[in-house]
Protein backbone atom coordinates (compact mmCIF):
# COMPACT_ATOMS: atom_id res chain seq x y z
CA UNK A 1 0.00 0.00 0.00
CA UNK A 2 1.60 2.63 -1.28
CA UNK A 3 1.05 6.34 -0.32
CA UNK A 4 2.48 9.97 -2.31
CA UNK A 5 2.31 13.44 -1.58
CA UNK A 6 3.19 15.62 -4.92
CA UNK A 7 5.61 18.74 -4.19
CA UNK A 8 3.37 21.78 -6.29
CA UNK A 9 4.65 25.31 -6.80
CA UNK A 10 5.65 28.46 -9.25
CA UNK A 11 9.26 28.29 -10.16
CA UNK A 12 11.87 29.17 -7.75
CA UNK A 13 9.68 28.50 -4.81
CA UNK A 14 12.48 26.46 -2.84
CA UNK A 15 10.32 22.98 -4.25
CA UNK A 16 13.64 21.22 -5.19
CA UNK A 17 15.57 22.51 -2.12
CA UNK A 18 12.85 21.24 0.30
CA UNK A 19 13.04 17.93 -1.89
CA UNK A 20 16.48 17.33 -1.33
CA UNK A 21 16.37 17.69 2.11
CA UNK A 22 13.05 15.12 2.64
CA UNK A 23 14.94 12.52 1.42
CA UNK A 24 18.68 13.46 1.85
CA UNK A 25 19.76 13.49 -1.53
CA UNK A 26 20.73 15.80 -4.46
CA UNK A 27 18.48 14.00 -7.24
CA UNK A 28 16.61 17.00 -7.87
CA UNK A 29 18.56 19.74 -9.32
CA UNK A 30 17.87 22.92 -7.55
CA UNK A 31 18.83 25.70 -9.93
CA UNK A 32 17.39 29.27 -10.33
CA UNK A 33 15.77 29.11 -13.47
CA UNK A 34 12.48 27.44 -14.34
CA UNK A 35 11.68 23.93 -15.65
CA UNK A 36 14.96 23.19 -14.05
CA UNK A 37 13.32 19.85 -12.90
CA UNK A 38 11.43 18.12 -15.85
CA UNK A 39 10.58 14.66 -14.90
CA UNK A 40 9.06 14.42 -11.68
CA UNK A 41 11.61 13.21 -8.53
CA UNK A 42 10.47 10.39 -6.36
CA UNK A 43 11.67 9.68 -2.85
CA UNK A 44 10.67 7.53 -0.07
CA UNK A 45 11.25 8.96 3.30
CA UNK A 46 10.77 7.47 6.73
CA UNK A 47 7.82 8.60 8.97
CA UNK A 48 9.14 9.30 12.29
CA UNK A 49 7.47 7.99 14.92
CA UNK A 50 9.01 8.00 18.53
CA UNK A 51 6.94 5.04 19.37
CA UNK A 52 8.98 2.45 17.50
CA UNK A 53 11.77 3.21 19.04
CA UNK A 54 10.62 2.31 23.00
CA UNK A 55 8.80 -0.86 21.31
CA UNK A 56 12.61 -2.01 19.73
CA UNK A 57 13.50 -1.51 23.41
CA UNK A 58 10.85 -3.84 25.15
CA UNK A 59 10.70 -6.44 22.43
CA UNK A 60 14.41 -6.60 22.66
CA UNK A 61 14.12 -6.52 18.75
CA UNK A 62 17.20 -6.57 16.33
CA UNK A 63 16.18 -3.78 13.90
CA UNK A 64 13.31 -1.58 13.38
CA UNK A 65 11.32 -0.95 10.39
CA UNK A 66 9.61 2.89 10.40
CA UNK A 67 6.70 3.11 7.89
CA UNK A 68 7.32 5.88 4.79
CA UNK A 69 5.81 8.25 2.44
CA UNK A 70 6.71 8.65 -1.24
CA UNK A 71 7.17 12.44 -2.28
CA UNK A 72 7.15 13.51 -5.78
CA UNK A 73 9.06 16.70 -6.57
CA UNK A 74 7.14 18.00 -9.52
CA UNK A 75 8.58 21.20 -12.21
CA UNK A 76 7.44 24.21 -11.48
CA UNK A 77 3.44 25.45 -13.04
CA UNK A 78 3.24 28.65 -14.58
CA UNK A 79 0.46 30.82 -15.43
CA UNK A 80 -1.10 29.31 -18.15
CA UNK A 81 -0.23 25.77 -17.35
CA UNK A 82 -4.08 24.33 -17.55
CA UNK A 83 -3.24 25.58 -21.91
CA UNK A 84 0.18 23.85 -22.13
CA UNK A 85 2.25 27.00 -21.19
CA UNK A 86 5.52 25.83 -19.99
CA UNK A 87 5.18 22.40 -20.54
CA UNK A 88 2.16 22.54 -18.31
CA UNK A 89 0.41 19.62 -19.45
CA UNK A 90 3.01 17.35 -18.61
CA UNK A 91 3.06 18.57 -15.36
CA UNK A 92 -0.43 18.44 -15.02
CA UNK A 93 -0.51 14.78 -15.26
CA UNK A 94 2.15 14.30 -12.61
CA UNK A 95 -0.03 15.80 -10.68
CA UNK A 96 -3.06 13.85 -11.05
CA UNK A 97 -0.88 10.52 -10.07
CA UNK A 98 -0.29 11.79 -6.65
CA UNK A 99 -2.83 11.22 -3.65
CA UNK A 100 -2.37 14.83 -1.73
CA UNK A 101 -0.77 18.03 -2.68
CA UNK A 102 2.30 19.99 -0.94
CA UNK A 103 2.11 23.71 -2.09
CA UNK A 104 5.05 25.02 -1.38
CA UNK A 105 4.99 29.10 -1.51
CA UNK A 106 7.90 31.32 -0.86
CA UNK A 107 7.47 33.87 2.35
CA UNK A 108 10.70 35.12 1.62
CA UNK A 109 12.47 38.20 0.06
CA UNK A 110 15.60 37.54 -1.70
CA UNK A 111 16.88 39.95 -4.73
CA UNK A 112 19.31 37.00 -5.85
CA UNK A 113 16.30 34.68 -7.06
CA UNK A 114 13.91 35.72 -9.26
CA UNK A 115 10.10 35.43 -9.01
CA UNK A 116 8.25 34.47 -12.28
CA UNK A 117 5.57 37.20 -11.06
CA UNK A 118 8.30 39.71 -10.20
CA UNK A 119 7.35 40.24 -6.12
CA UNK A 120 6.95 37.90 -3.39
CA UNK A 121 2.79 37.63 -2.53
CA UNK A 122 2.22 33.77 -1.29
CA UNK A 123 -1.27 34.22 -1.58
CA UNK A 124 -1.17 35.22 -5.15
CA UNK A 125 0.59 32.10 -5.80
CA UNK A 126 -1.45 29.92 -4.32
CA UNK A 127 -4.48 31.27 -5.81
CA UNK A 128 -2.53 30.76 -9.37
CA UNK A 129 -1.88 27.25 -9.05
CA UNK A 130 -5.34 26.39 -8.00
CA UNK A 131 -6.91 28.50 -10.87
CA UNK A 132 -4.75 26.53 -13.34
CA UNK A 133 -5.73 23.78 -11.66
CA UNK A 134 -9.14 24.05 -11.43
CA UNK A 135 -8.90 24.96 -15.28
CA UNK A 136 -7.65 21.54 -15.81
CA UNK A 137 -10.05 19.83 -13.63
CA UNK A 138 -12.81 22.17 -15.70
CA UNK A 139 -11.58 20.96 -19.11
CA UNK A 140 -11.41 17.64 -18.32
CA UNK A 141 -14.85 17.09 -16.63
CA UNK A 142 -16.34 19.19 -19.83
CA UNK A 143 -14.89 16.84 -21.71
CA UNK A 144 -16.42 13.44 -20.83
CA UNK A 145 -19.85 14.99 -20.22
CA UNK A 146 -21.15 14.36 -23.40
CA UNK A 147 -20.32 10.84 -23.83
CA UNK A 148 -21.92 10.36 -20.53
CA UNK A 149 -25.01 12.21 -21.33
CA UNK A 150 -25.36 10.44 -24.75
CA UNK A 151 -24.91 7.10 -22.30
CA UNK A 152 -27.97 8.79 -19.86
CA UNK A 153 -30.32 9.37 -22.93
CA UNK A 154 -30.22 5.74 -23.34
CA UNK A 155 -31.32 5.12 -19.16
CA UNK A 156 -27.43 3.75 -18.91
CA UNK A 157 -27.80 3.84 -15.14
CA UNK A 158 -24.30 4.06 -14.56
CA UNK A 159 -24.00 7.04 -16.96
CA UNK A 160 -26.24 8.76 -14.98
CA UNK A 161 -25.00 8.05 -11.55
CA UNK A 162 -21.96 9.93 -12.55
CA UNK A 163 -22.85 12.72 -14.11
CA UNK A 164 -25.46 13.25 -10.91
CA UNK A 165 -22.09 13.07 -8.84
CA UNK A 166 -20.55 15.20 -11.62
CA UNK A 167 -22.72 18.05 -11.66
CA UNK A 168 -22.25 19.88 -8.18
CA UNK A 169 -18.24 19.44 -9.19
CA UNK A 170 -19.06 21.13 -12.23
CA UNK A 171 -20.79 24.08 -10.85
CA UNK A 172 -18.21 24.33 -8.31
CA UNK A 173 -15.20 24.52 -10.93
CA UNK A 174 -17.18 26.85 -13.07
CA UNK A 175 -17.51 29.14 -9.95
CA UNK A 176 -14.49 29.17 -9.21
CA UNK A 177 -14.08 26.67 -6.10
CA UNK A 178 -11.60 23.66 -5.77
CA UNK A 179 -14.10 20.03 -6.43
CA UNK A 180 -13.00 18.87 -3.20
CA UNK A 181 -15.86 21.48 -1.70
CA UNK A 182 -18.56 19.82 -3.20
CA UNK A 183 -17.66 15.96 -3.25
CA UNK A 184 -21.33 14.50 -2.51
CA UNK A 185 -20.90 12.41 0.51
CA UNK A 186 -20.49 8.57 -0.47
CA UNK A 187 -19.01 9.45 -3.56
CA UNK A 188 -15.48 10.16 -2.90
CA UNK A 189 -14.09 6.87 -4.62
CA UNK A 190 -15.85 7.62 -7.56
CA UNK A 191 -14.63 11.12 -7.88
CA UNK A 192 -11.24 9.72 -6.75
CA UNK A 193 -11.17 7.54 -9.98
CA UNK A 194 -11.31 11.06 -11.90
CA UNK A 195 -7.96 12.16 -11.08
CA UNK A 196 -9.40 15.51 -10.08
CA UNK A 197 -6.58 17.63 -9.39
CA UNK A 198 -8.48 19.92 -7.16
CA UNK A 199 -10.39 17.09 -4.99
CA UNK A 200 -7.09 15.87 -3.68
CA UNK A 201 -5.89 17.80 -0.24
CA UNK A 202 -3.70 20.38 0.07
CA UNK A 203 -1.20 21.33 2.52
CA UNK A 204 0.53 24.43 2.68
CA UNK A 205 4.42 24.86 3.16
CA UNK A 206 5.39 28.40 3.90
CA UNK A 207 9.10 28.56 3.00
CA UNK A 208 10.33 31.34 4.64
CA UNK A 209 13.90 32.72 5.63
CA UNK A 210 16.25 31.55 8.44
CA UNK A 211 15.46 34.17 10.74
CA UNK A 212 11.45 33.41 10.62
CA UNK A 213 12.06 29.65 10.87
CA UNK A 214 10.86 29.32 14.36
CA UNK A 215 8.12 32.24 14.32
CA UNK A 216 6.68 32.63 11.13
CA UNK A 217 6.59 36.41 8.86
CA UNK A 218 4.16 38.43 7.67
CA UNK A 219 4.24 36.52 4.63
CA UNK A 220 3.11 33.44 5.85
CA UNK A 221 0.51 35.21 8.18
CA UNK A 222 -0.88 35.99 5.04
CA UNK A 223 -0.83 32.47 4.13
CA UNK A 224 -2.57 31.06 7.43
CA UNK A 225 -5.45 33.11 7.04
CA UNK A 226 -5.93 31.69 3.85
CA UNK A 227 -5.67 28.17 4.72
CA UNK A 228 -7.87 29.04 8.07
CA UNK A 229 -10.72 30.16 5.90
CA UNK A 230 -10.47 26.80 3.74
CA UNK A 231 -9.86 24.31 6.58
CA UNK A 232 -6.37 23.73 5.06
CA UNK A 233 -3.55 22.67 7.17
CA UNK A 234 0.21 25.17 7.50
CA UNK A 235 3.41 24.11 7.98
CA UNK A 236 6.52 26.89 8.43
CA UNK A 237 10.10 25.53 7.11
CA UNK A 238 12.94 27.14 6.08
CA UNK A 239 14.43 24.75 2.85
CA UNK A 240 18.08 26.39 3.31
CA UNK A 241 17.77 25.58 6.90
CA UNK A 242 16.70 22.01 6.54
CA UNK A 243 18.73 21.58 3.55
CA UNK A 244 21.82 21.96 5.91
CA UNK A 245 19.91 19.75 8.92
CA UNK A 246 19.41 16.71 6.33
CA UNK A 247 23.07 16.50 6.36
CA UNK A 248 23.69 16.21 10.34
CA UNK A 249 24.28 13.25 12.73
CA UNK A 250 21.90 12.75 15.50
CA UNK A 251 23.06 14.92 17.86
CA UNK A 252 24.18 17.69 15.91
CA UNK A 253 21.01 18.17 14.31
CA UNK A 254 19.39 18.31 17.45
CA UNK A 255 21.77 20.58 18.95
CA UNK A 256 21.47 22.46 15.43
CA UNK A 257 17.51 22.96 15.85
CA UNK A 258 17.83 24.29 19.48
CA UNK A 259 20.57 26.92 18.29
CA UNK A 260 17.81 28.34 16.12
CA UNK A 261 14.19 27.56 18.59
CA UNK A 262 12.98 24.72 16.67
CA UNK A 263 12.24 21.32 18.72
CA UNK A 264 11.79 19.51 15.69
CA UNK A 265 13.01 19.85 12.15
CA UNK A 266 10.71 21.43 9.30
CA UNK A 267 11.08 18.04 7.30
CA UNK A 268 9.51 16.18 10.55
CA UNK A 269 6.49 18.26 10.60
CA UNK A 270 5.97 18.10 6.52
CA UNK A 271 6.31 14.58 6.64
CA UNK A 272 3.96 14.15 9.89
CA UNK A 273 1.06 16.49 8.20
CA UNK A 274 1.32 14.42 4.78
CA UNK A 275 0.86 11.49 6.64
CA UNK A 276 -2.23 12.85 8.68
CA UNK A 277 -3.39 14.75 5.33
CA UNK A 278 -3.91 11.28 3.70
CA UNK A 279 -5.89 10.50 6.56
CA UNK A 280 -3.18 7.14 7.40
CA UNK A 281 -2.73 5.30 10.68
CA UNK A 282 0.01 3.19 11.98
CA UNK A 283 0.10 -0.33 13.81
CA UNK A 284 2.87 -2.37 14.72
CA UNK A 285 4.30 -5.62 15.09
CA UNK A 286 6.86 -6.63 17.43
CA UNK A 287 9.07 -9.80 17.12
CA UNK A 288 12.95 -11.06 18.23
CA UNK A 289 14.08 -10.18 14.55
CA UNK A 290 12.25 -6.30 14.16
CA UNK A 291 9.67 -4.35 15.38
CA UNK A 292 8.02 -2.51 11.95
CA UNK A 293 5.53 -0.02 11.71
CA UNK A 294 2.60 -0.33 9.24
CA UNK A 295 0.56 2.02 7.14
CA UNK A 296 -3.69 2.01 6.79
CA UNK A 297 -5.68 4.72 6.24
CA UNK A 298 -7.89 5.62 9.69
CA UNK A 299 -11.08 3.48 9.93
CA UNK A 300 -9.68 0.04 8.67
CA UNK A 301 -10.44 -2.94 9.92
CA UNK A 302 -8.52 -6.04 10.93
CA UNK A 303 -8.27 -7.99 7.77
CA UNK A 304 -7.58 -5.49 5.79
CA UNK A 305 -4.86 -4.34 7.85
CA UNK A 306 -3.29 -7.57 7.71
CA UNK A 307 -3.36 -7.63 4.25
CA UNK A 308 -0.73 -4.64 4.12
CA UNK A 309 1.69 -7.11 5.20
CA UNK A 310 0.51 -10.24 3.06
CA UNK A 311 -2.90 -10.96 1.48
CA UNK A 312 -2.62 -14.56 2.53
CA UNK A 313 -3.33 -12.59 5.97
CA UNK A 314 -6.60 -11.59 4.69
CA UNK A 315 -7.61 -14.69 3.00
CA UNK A 316 -6.97 -16.60 6.11
CA UNK A 317 -7.54 -13.99 8.86
CA UNK A 318 -8.97 -15.47 11.96
CA UNK A 319 -8.27 -13.18 14.95
CA UNK A 320 -5.39 -10.68 15.71
CA UNK A 321 -3.84 -10.62 19.26
CA UNK A 322 -4.11 -6.65 20.02
CA UNK A 323 -2.68 -4.93 22.56
CA UNK A 324 -2.74 -1.09 22.59
CA UNK A 325 0.42 0.94 22.28
CA UNK A 326 -0.03 2.87 26.30
CA UNK A 327 -0.40 -0.58 27.93
CA UNK A 328 2.48 -2.27 25.73
CA UNK A 329 4.97 -0.20 26.91
CA UNK A 330 3.19 0.42 30.50
CA UNK A 331 3.19 -3.35 31.07
CA UNK A 332 6.92 -4.34 29.80
CA UNK A 333 5.65 -6.04 26.64
CA UNK A 334 3.27 -8.39 25.63
CA UNK A 335 3.76 -10.86 28.56
CA UNK A 336 3.04 -8.03 30.92
CA UNK A 337 0.18 -7.03 28.87
CA UNK A 338 -1.64 -10.23 28.84
CA UNK A 339 -1.35 -10.96 32.46
CA UNK A 340 -2.68 -7.20 33.30
CA UNK A 341 -5.74 -8.20 30.77
CA UNK A 342 -5.09 -5.81 28.61
CA UNK A 343 -4.52 -8.10 25.61
CA UNK A 344 -7.89 -8.67 23.52
CA UNK A 345 -8.66 -11.01 20.66
CA UNK A 346 -10.17 -9.01 17.97
CA UNK A 347 -12.29 -10.20 15.16
CA UNK A 348 -13.24 -9.63 11.57
CA UNK A 349 -15.23 -6.46 12.36
CA UNK A 350 -12.59 -4.52 14.41
CA UNK A 351 -10.99 -0.89 13.35
CA UNK A 352 -7.70 -1.21 13.99
CA UNK A 353 -6.40 1.54 16.19
CA UNK A 354 -3.81 3.98 15.83
CA UNK A 355 -0.51 2.93 17.67
CA UNK A 356 -1.92 -0.39 18.10
CA UNK A 357 0.62 -3.64 18.61
CA UNK A 358 -0.96 -6.77 16.33
CA UNK A 359 -0.31 -10.04 16.17
CA UNK A 360 -2.34 -11.88 13.42
CA UNK A 361 -3.59 -15.03 13.77
CA UNK A 362 -4.61 -16.67 10.58
CA UNK A 363 -5.11 -20.18 8.31
CA UNK A 364 -4.49 -20.61 4.51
Amino acid sequence: MGFNCGIVGLPNVGKSTLFNALTATATAQAANYPFCTIEPNVGRVAVPDPRLDKLVAIGKSQREVPTSLEFVDIAGLVRGASRGEGLGNQFLANIREVDAIIHVLRCFEDDDITHVEGGVDPVRDAEIIETELMLADLDSLEKRLPALEKRACNRDAEAMAQIEIMEPILAALRDGRPARTAVPAGAEETVRRLQLMTSKPVLYVCNVDEDSAATGNAFSEKVKAKAAAEGAAVVIVSAAIEAEVSQLENEERREFLEGLGLNDSGLDRVIAAGYKLLGLSTYFTVGPKEARAWTITVGTKAPQAAAVIHNDFERGFIACETIAFDDYVRYNGEAGAKEAGRLRVEGRDYVVQDGDVLLFRFNV
